[in-house]
């Protein structure tokens, strides 16, 4: 893979800053092929939906337990004497 004509990541980035908007595009589209056949077509795993992901923590808190817990947290907090 490592040929003679071998360029550094640095010196790359410097000519494909020259490029022009459609040559960096042509120059992906010819990357992006030896990218994905060096990477050898690994599956990805397949996108969740979100819906369901915390499920596992059980049902949520209810309004009044969250109100109640509300009230503990503010019962000690300092308060300004106007």
């Amino acid at each position: 893979m490592h040929g003679r004509n071998t360029l550094k990541v640095g010196s790359c980035g410097a000519v494909g800053k020259q490029l022009s908007p459609i040559d960096k595009v042509r120059l992906l589209g010819r990357v992006i092929p030896d990218l994905e056949a060096a990477i050898g077509g690994a599956e990805r795993e397949p996108l969740r939906f979100p819906y369901g992901a915390l499920a596992d923590l059980g049902s949520a808190p209810s309004a009044e337990e969250i109100d109640e817990v509300r009230c503990e947290m503010w019962r000690d907090f300092p308060r300004e004497e106007r």
